[in-house]
């Protein structure tokens, strides 16, 4: 019985900050766990989730389960311990922040878990009460899927929720009705009627980032009807950070596509595709899903808006620039349709009218005396759609997903950390030197910003304050042991960061040769998230464009970014050997280190300055 309530269950996101692979249980444990309960599975939203088990081989494992139906039990939720990182398989309860009989609103931290990466807050998803806690604070090594919590929808629900619900015992079933048994699922859009539905599992968009919210379909590498078997590569994903390959973890064929190629901003948890276990079953979700029931209502209920809107010939409000093409193109504003806000006249509103026509002038030709100009009214029409071609000559750029998100939190970073500024010049002959004499002599071929690598890695070595950030959550600096600097690399979808990782204890030549690959990889999409994600220092190098110095935005939840000008010949007094001061010519550089003040102060600042110009003075002190 628990296996036929299981065919059709309905999907729920639940809280997933990284990519895991599933390590699924089988069924006869999940229906010895379950009994004849009517379920809804919540899970991760970076896994392939499930809209229908497969049959007695399948196996699920599940973060937390929705009791439906039951004559004592009251409606309500387990929570199950979630995979928080992909090698994560135990978690321990360091401590819960609600307690039997909180209120729960959406996004409220219920318990931090320690996993075998850090400590993270497990946030919520829904609304409710916290009904029972079934692992108490403190309780170690608890195994993922594992119920860890109760929660109910309604306050007067927590006393009927019994404390054998903690134990497994089986809930008794009601009779089997019409609801229980045909159960329409509407997830993210796509309206699916799972009693028509043989076993199939729905794909969803997963988080393949920490900061990824949304996602575009680049290319789908599978097509309907296609077999898949597990690792197969399903479709390139373009995330906030990099284009990835999307693995199957199950084999199967592709029933159906919901979203093709091509899709932008495909929010996460969102089905983008269908798969069944049985290749007869493909035309059966084809008909039934294909069928019109993918929800698409938002341009017919635009335009039945804009039908509404036609009638009215007034507006309130004008925008400037919607007033300025009006004044342009000497148009009669009452004509034109409003379509903004409370009755505001828009500028999309005014080229709409442009380009349809609609917008008659506000002197008609008609009133003009053609004696006096017989021939203007002929070649207006023309003349008129010339100068509006050429008023309408742009280009809208659509913003990647990589750009969106270097806009926001660049912005984040200069509205929310106080940027301190520590400029300084330095000598380039010795490094430029050193440079020739490891090509010449060794047929080592670094760059200069390979050796600016070197130099900065020791000097946080030297001064390890500086290798440090802020917690916003504690308010206070936290120092890091590992010096992991991040190069500023630019591609055509926006700058990434890819990581040199132990950089103090590398070589130069090894650094030379990692930085490479890694910006070959950026440049191509193709970097994996431990290759630019986290990182305790940044570096971005202008110097091979006509840019003498620049003040670059820190790259949070790090503390500092510096930036390195060109090297420019100038003339200076340097004292010989003789003690005797001359004029002569050498190549400066510029570098403007940009600190976070609430971690840094102009002594940390200064001390890590000076360790790094005593490196590029005396450049074979790399080498030690």
């Amino acid at each position: 019985m628990a296996l036929s309530r299981l065919r059709h269950p309905v999907i729920s996101r639940a809280p997933s900050l990284l990519k895991a692979r599933l390590r699924p249980r089988s069924l006869s444990r999940l229906q010895q766990a379950l009994g004849n309960a009517d379920v809804a599975v919540q899970r991760p939203a970076s896994f392939s989730t499930f809209a229908g088990v497969r049959d007695c081989s399948s196996e699920l494992k599940f973060t937390s389960i929705r009791y439906f139906s039951s004559t004592e039990t009251p409606l309500h939720t387990v929570i199950g311990m979630p995979a928080l990182s992909p090698t994560m398989s135990h978690g321990n309860i360091s401590k819960w922040l609600k307690k039997e009989g909180d209120k729960i609103e959406v996004g409220d931290v219920m318990c931090e878990i320690e996993t075998d990466k850090a400590t993270v807050e497990f946030e919520s998803l829904e609304e409710g009460y916290m009904a029972k806690i079934l692992v108490p604070e403190g309780s170690k090594d608890v195994p993922v899927g594992q119920a860890i919590a109760i929660t109910v929808e309604d306050a007067d629900d927590i006393q009927n929720v019994p404390a054998t619900v903690s134990g497994g015992t089986e809930i008794k079933e009601e009779e089997s009705t019409s609801k229980n048994e045909v159960r329409e699922q509407e997830t993210s859009g796509v309206k699916i009627s799972s009693s028509e539905l043989p076993p199939h599992i729905i794909l969803e968009m997963p988080a393949l980032s920490p900061t990824m919210s949304q996602g575009n379909i680049v290319k789908w590498r599978k097509k309907e009807g296609d077999k898949i078997e597990v690792g197969d590569v399903l479709c390139d994903i373009e995330t906030d950070k990099a284009t990835v390959e999307f693995e199957s973890l199950e084999e199967g064929f592709l029933a159906k596509i919901l979203a093709p190629e091509g899709s932008k901003d495909v929010a996460v948890g969102h089905p983008v595709a269908v798969t069944v276990e049985d290749q007869n079953d493909i035309e059966t979700v084809r008909a039934s899903i294909g069928g019109g029931e993918v929800k698409e209502e938002k341009p017919t209920q635009h335009d039945s808006r804009s039908g509404a809107r036609a009638q009215k010939t007034s507006f309130k409000r004008i925008s400037p620039s919607a007033k300025l093409l009006i004044t342009e193109h000497g148009l009669d504003a009452s004509s034109i349709t409003a379509s903004g806000p409370r009755g505001t006249l828009l500028k999309g509103d005014v080229l709409s009218a442009i380009k349809s026509g609609k917008g008659s002038p506000k002197t008609s030709f008609k009133d003009q005396s053609p004696q006096i100009h017989p021939q203007t009214s002929l070649p207006a029409s023309p003349e008129s759609k010339t100068h509006l071609k050429q008023s309408d000559s742009y280009e809208d750029l659509p913003n990647s997903q990589i750009r969106k998100v270097i806009a926001k939190r660049l912005l984040e970073s200069k509205q929310n950390i106080p940027h301190l500024y520590l400029s300084s010049d330095v000598i380039l002959d010795p490094l430029l030197s050193f440079r020739k004499e490891l090509k010449e002599k060794h047929d080592v071929k670094v760059s200069v910003n390979d050796i600016v690598i070197k130099a900065v890695a020791n000097a946080l070595r030297n001064v390890p304050e500086a290798n440090a950030y802020w917690d916003t959550e504690k308010g206070e600096v936290v120092l890091v042991d590992t010096v992991d600097i991040s190069i500023a690399v630019a591609t055509e979808k926006g700058l990434m960061t890819p990581i040199v990782r132990n950089a103090d204890q590398k070589t130069i030549s090894s650094i030379s040769s990692e930085v490479k690959e890694l910006a070959a990889k950026a440049r191509a999409g193709k970097l994996t998230p431990n290759e630019f994600q986290g990182g305790t220092f940044s570096i971005s190098n202008l110097g091979m464009f006509p840019v003498d110095n620049f003040c670059a935005i820190i790259n949070p939840p790090q503390a500092c970014i510096l930036a390195v000008g060109r090297g420019n010949e100038v003339v200076e007094p340097v004292v010989g050997s003789d003690g005797t001061e001359r004029p002569s010519v050498v190549t400066k550089m510029n570098l403007t280190l940009s600190a976070d003040h609430r971690v840094f102060d102009g002594k940390v600042g200064g001390a890590f300055l000076s360790a790094l110009r005593s490196n590029f003075s005396d450049i074979r002190r790399l080498l030690l």
